[in-house]
C-alpha cells in the first residue's frame, strides 16, 4: 500500500460543510482484499484499540463498525475509522469520516479535521499502523501518539486566542487561520479585524511598547498619581545590590521587559538573595527591574474597551502536604491533572522546578525532597503566574467600583484597548485604599484563560467582550460575496455583476478565469476561479463587495474559500469535465456545483435556470434536505416556462424574456426591466445566451438591493472588447467578420451556432477544438454539433493536450464531422493561429468566422496583422479602433 497524497480543505467542502482532510490511499496488493481475509488482523487491531468497539458506522449504534471488521471491509475504511479512534487518544475528538472509490485501488479516506498537522500525522500514523497490523509486525503507537499530540499542542490557537474565535463563531462572524500561530481575520473585507492573541486590530503599539518596559510604566502611572511599587533598573549585580540598599526593605526582582512571570523572584531580603535573583531575570532582560516588595493578594484585573470585565484573585504556584509525599513527587501528582498542559495550551501549566523554585524553597529552609506534613500548604514561588504553575479564582462579582475606577484608568493611561492589569491590596472587595493597593504590572496581549476557566469560580467569556468591543452588537461584520458557477455563461454573468456593482462607486473584488480584479485593476492574472483567489478577495480591507467566479476544479480538489455566500448562482450545468477528478455523471457534478446553493445564507437568494432540467427541481430538493430560509430566484429565455410559471404562482420571483424585453416578475405582478438589444454584448439580442447571462446578473444585483434602472444603466455600457474580453468578441475584418470565444464544450458550440443562425451573414465557418481532458464521448459530441451548425470547418487542436497525443483530439474531431455530415468542407489546421489565418485567406464577403480559442492574445495578434476592428454587431459602421 502507499500514500499519494493528503490534502488540506479548510473550507465548506463536497465531503462537510467544515475543514476535512483528504488522503489518497493506493491499496496496491490488498486492492479488493478485506478485513478477514488477513488471518488474526482484525483481532490484533481491536486488541490495540478497544474504542473501536463504539464506533457506530452504517448501522448506527455502537458495535456497527466491529460488525463490519468480522463480516469484511476493505482497508481504506479501516484506516478511516483507526484514525478516528486515535484522535481521540490525542483529545482533538474528530466524529467524521468516510471512503470513497476513486479508482481501481485507489480510494479517498477523509476525515473532518480540527487540527491540520495532528490530523495529518494522525492519518499516516492509522495507515503505517493497519499495515504493521496486517505484517503482524511491532509498531511504536504509543510514540507516534505523543508525537502527534505535541503537533498539536504547539500547532492549535491558544486558549486566549480560541476563546475569541469561539466567541466570534457564536456570533456568525467568519475567521481565518493566517499562519500556524495565533494571527487570525475576523470578518471579511472592509469589515475585516485581525488579532493576535489578545493583541486586536486596534491595539496601540505605543501602548504596548510602554507595557513592554516595565519602568517606563511605572513612570507614567505615577505620574498620574496611580500607586505603584518604588524602585530603578539594574544592570549589574553591584548596581542591583546598590539599589536593595536603597529601597531599604524586601523586594521583587523582575526582567525589565519580560513576560508571563518568568525570571520573576519576590519579597527577597539579602544581597545574596538578590544577586542571585538578578543572574535569573538578567538571562530575559539585560535590564532587571528591583522594586519595593508589597504585602496583599495579588488579583488580575482584565479591562476591554474601557470596561473591567473580569478578575481573579491568583495563587501562585503551591503543592499541599500529604504526609507521605515529597515536594516533588507533589508537583509530579499535581501536573498530572488533565487540567494542566505544556505552556498555554490548557486552562493550567504545569509547574516546573527551576532556579527560582529552588530559591523559593531555599528560603524557606526546605528542598525539594521534603515531606510536607498533611494538608500543609508549601509555596514554590511568590509570583501568581498562570504561565509558571500558579491558579487563579474568579472575583469579578466582588469587584469593589473605585478599584474597577483605578483598572480603567490605568489601561487608559498607558493606552491599551484590552489589558491585563496586576494589582495588589488588601481585598478587592474592599474600596480602594491608595497606601496599602498598587499596580505592580501592566500587560499587553493579556492571557484570558484564568477568566474563561478559572480554578474556582465562574468562568467569564471575555472572549465575547473582546469581540463585542471589535463588533458592537449590530455592527457589519462581512461584505457582501456573490458567488456565480455553472458550465457555461458563469465567467460573462461574473464580469456582468461585477461592472454593475463598480458603477455604485463601491470597491468590488472579483475573481474569474483571467485574473483577480480590484476596483478594476488586474492584480493577479491566471484562471483564479478557486478558494484561494477567493480568500485573496476577502483577506482585502479595502473590498466592499465580493463578486467570485467559482469553478468546478476547486470545489472538487479545495473546497470554498467562503463560509457563506449573500447570493449563489448557477447558470446551467452540461456534461462537461466528465471523468476528471471523480466526476463520472451529470448527478456527480450537479453534486459539485449545488454546493455553492448549499453554501448561500439564511435568507440569502439562489439564482437558478429555469431553462436547465437539472436545476428546475433543485429548491424542492433543497427544501427537503436544508433550506435554511433561502429565497429562489429563476430566470428564463422561455416567457412560458412551466417551471418559471409555477415558481411566479408560488409568490416567487422570477425574470424573463418577451419580445426583447427582460422582464422582472414576482407572482402575478410583472415589470420591465430593459431591453436587451440595449446591451452591447447580447449582439442586437442575437447572442440569446448573453441575454440569459444578463438575467442572472440583473437577478443578482437586485438581490444585493439596486434598482432596475440603476441596473439597466450600468449594463447599457457592458461591451465585449472592453469588459468582457474572450467572450463572443465581434471583428471586422475587410468585408467579413469574426467572432472570437473560448466556448470548449458542446452546449457552447450549439448556443454560438444558433446565434450565428440569427445574424446577416452568407457563410459561417468554425476554427474549432476541445481541450485534451475532456472525455471522447464529449469529443465527438461536439464535433456532431459543430458538423451541423457550421458551412466549413478548420479542426485545431490546443497546444497543451492535456494529456492526449499529438493529432488525438483533431482526429476524433473530424470523425465525428465527417460522420455526421460526410460532405462537409473540413480540415485539420493543428496550430489555432494558422487555422484562423488559412480561413482569412478564403475569407468571402459577408462571411461569419468563429474561432474557439485555446490562448486570446496570439488570436488578437492574428487580427491585428489583418487590420481588424471590434463592432458590437454585424451592421455598424467602419469607425471603430484597430485591435
Amino acid at each position: 500500500m502507499k500514500i499519494e497524497d493528503i490534502r488540506f480543505i479548510p473550507g465548506p467542502n463536497l465531503y462537510l460543510h467544515r475543514p476535512v482532510m483528504v488522503m489518497r490511499l493506493h491499496l496496491e496488493e490488498n486492492a479488493g482484499k478485506e478485513s478477514y481475509e488477513f488471518p488474526g488482523f482484525v483481532d490484533r487491531l481491536l486488541h490495540l484499540l478497544p474504542g473501536l468497539h463504539q464506533h457506530h458506522c452504517a448501522k448506527g449504534e455502537p458495535g456497527g463498525f466491529v460488525e463490519r471488521l468480522y463480516g469484511g471491509t476493505y482497508i481504506g475504511h479501516v484506516i478511516e475509522h483507526t484514525a478516528i479512534e486515535l484522535s481521540r487518544h490525542i483529545g482533538i475528538g474528530v466524529n467524521r469520516g468516510q471512503t470513497l472509490y476513486a479508482d481501481d485501488g485507489v480510494y479517498d479516506v477523509v476525515v473532518e479535521c480540527p487540527n491540520e498537522a495532528g490530523m495529518e500525522s494522525l492519518l499516516r500514523t492509522a495507515f503505517e499502523l493497519v499495515q504493521s497490523l496486517i505484517e503482524d509486525v511491532p509498531f511504536p503507537l504509543q510514540e507516534r501518539l505523543e508525537a502527534a499530540k505535541k503537533l498539536v499542542d504547539r500547532t492549535a490557537l491558544g486558549p486566549s486566542t480560541r476563546a475569541i474565535v469561539e466567541a466570534a463563531e457564536e456570533r456568525g462572524i467568519p475567521y481565518y487561520r493566517l499562519n500556524d500561530k495565533s494571527l487570525v481575520q475576523l470578518g471579511t473585507g472592509r469589515y475585516l479585524k485581525r488579532i493576535q492573541a489578545t493583541i486586536t486590530e486596534n491595539t496601540s503599539c505605543t501602548g504596548v511598547d510602554i507595557a513592554s518596559d516595565k519602568e517606563m510604566t511605572k513612570q507614567l502611572l505615577d505620574m498620574a498619581a496611580i500607586p505603584v511599587p518604588h524602585g530603578g533598573v539594574a544592570y549589574s549585580e553591584a548596581e542591583a545590590v546598590e539599589l536593595l540598599g536603597y529601597l531599604g526593605g524586601a523586594v521583587v526582582v523582575k526582567p525589565l521587559d519580560g513576560n508571563q512571570g518568568k525570571g520573576v523572584s519576590i519579597n527577597l531580603i539579602s544581597e545574596a538573595e538578590v544577586q542571585k535573583a538578578f543572574a535569573i531575570a538578567h538571562e530575559y532582560s539585560d535590564g532587571v527591574l528591583l522594586e519595593d516588595y508589597i504585602e496583599g493578594r495579588h488579583y488580575r484585573l482584565l479591562v476591554v474597551g474601557g470596561q473591567v470585565v473580569a478578575a481573579s484573585e491568583r495563587v501562585p504556584a503551591h503543592v499541599v502536604g500529604d504526609g507521605a509525599s515529597t515536594i516533588g513527587q507533589l508537583v509530579e501528582t499535581a501536573n498530572r491533572d488533565p487540567r494542566r498542559g505544556d505552556g498555554h495550551a490548557k486552562a493550567l501549566s504545569k509547574i516546573v522546578i527551576d532556579d527560582v523554585v529552588n530559591a523559593q524553597l531555599k528560603r524557606d529552609g526546605r528542598s525539594i525532597d521534603d515531606v510536607p506534613h498533611m494538608g500543609e500548604m508549601v509555596l514554590l514561588r511568590d509570583s501568581a503566574n498562570l504561565s509558571t504553575g500558579g491558579t487563579a479564582a474568579d472575583v469579578t462579582g466582588k469587584l469593589h467600583s473605585t478599584i474597577a475606577d483605578v483598572a480603567v484608568r490605568t489601561a487608559r493611561i498607558v493606552g491599551l484597548d484590552v489589558c491585563g492589569i496586576d494589582f495588589i491590596c488588601p481585598d478587592i472587595a474592599a474600596p480602594f485604599d491608595e497606601h496599602r493597593s498598587a499596580v505592580i504590572e501592566v500587560n499587553a496581549a493579556p492571557g484570558i484563560r484564568m477568566h474563561q476557566s478559572p480554578s474556582s469560580g465562574e468562568p467569564r467569556n471575555v472572549g465575547e467582550a473582546i469581540v463585542d468591543m471589535l463588533y458592537p452588537p449590530g455592527a457589519k461584520t462581512r461584505i457582501p460575496v456573490i458567488s456565480i458557477t455553472g458550465t457555461n455563461g458563469k465567467t460573462t454573468t461574473t464580469r456582468m455583476i461585477g461592472h454593475v456593482m463598480q458603477s455604485t462607486g463601491k470597491t468590488v473584488g472579483m475573481t474569474s478565469t483571467d485574473g483577480i480584479y480590484i476596483d478594476g485593476k488586474c492584480v493577479a492574472k491566471g484562471d483564479t476561479t478557486g478558494p484561494r483567489s477567493a480568500r485573496a478577495i476577502l483577506c482585502d480591507p479595502g473590498v466592499e463587495v465580493a463578486v467570485l467566479e467559482t469553478a468546478r476544479g476547486g470545489i472538487v480538489r479545495a473546497g470554498l474559500g467562503f463560509d457563506y455566500a449573500d447570493v449563489g448562482i448557477i447558470t446551467n450545468i452540461q456534461p462537461d469535465h466528465l471523468g476528471q477528478d471523480g466526476i463520472d455523471t451529470v448527478e456527480d457534478l450537479i453534486s459539485v456545483k449545488t454546493l455553492i446553493a448549499e453554501r448561500v445564507r439564511p435568507g440569502g437568494t439562489v439564482i437558478l435556470n429555469a431553462d436547465d432540467p437539472h436545476l428546475n427541481r433543485l429548491p424542492k430538493t433543497m427544501k427537503e434536505r436544508h433550506s435554511r430560509g433561502r429565497k429562489f430566484v429563476f430566470f428564463s429565455l422561455d416567457d412560458t416556462s412551466r417551471v418559471l410559471r409555477r415558481h411566479l404562482s408560488e409568490g416567487g420571483t422570477g425574470y424573463f424574456y418577451r419580445d426583447g424585453m427582460i422582464y422582472e416578475a414576482t407572482g402575478d405582478t410583472a415589470r420591465q426591466v430593459m431591453r436587451a438589444d440595449a446591451i452591447p454584448v447580447t449582439m442586437l439580442g442575437a447572442a440569446h445566451f448573453h441575454v440569459a447571462n444578463a438575467m442572472a446578473a440583473i437577478a443578482a444585483c437586485r438581490a444585493y438591493g439596486m434598482s432596475c434602472e440603476k441596473i439597466a444603466a450600468a449594463l447599457s455600457g457592458f461591451r465585449s472588447d472592453v469588459h468582457n474580453p474572450g467572450r463572443v468578441n465581434l471583428y471586422q475584418v475587410g468585408r467579413g467578420y469574426v467572432l472570437v470565444d473560448y466556448g470548449h464544450n458542446p452546449h457552447s458550440f450549439q448556443a454560438i451556432c444558433e446565434m450565428a443562425g440569427r445574424l446577416p451573414n452568407r457563410r459561417v465557418t468554425g476554427v474549432v477544438g476541445v481541450p485534451g481532458d475532456r472525455n471522447n464521448d464529449i469529443v465527438s459530441q461536439s464535433g456532431r454539433v459543430a458538423a451541423t451548425g457550421f458551412h466549413r470547418l478548420f479542426v485545431k487542436e490546443d497546444i497543451d493536450l492535456r494529456g492526449r497525443a499529438r493529432g488525438e483530439i483533431a482526429g476524433l474531431l473530424k470523425r465525428a464531422i465527417e460522420a455526421e455530415t460526410p460532405d462537409k468542407e473540413c480540415r485539420v489546421i493543428h496550430n489555432e493561429c494558422d487555422a484562423l489565418e488559412a480561413a482569412l485567406q478564403e475569407l468571402e464577403d459577408g462571411e461569419l468566422i468563429v474561432v474557439f480559442y485555446e490562448k486570446l492574445s496570439p488570436i488578437l495578434d492574428v487580427l491585428k496583422r489583418h487590420e481588424a476592428v471590434s463592432v458590437s454587431h454585424m451592421a455598424l459602421p467602419k469607425t471603430h479602433a484597430k485591435v
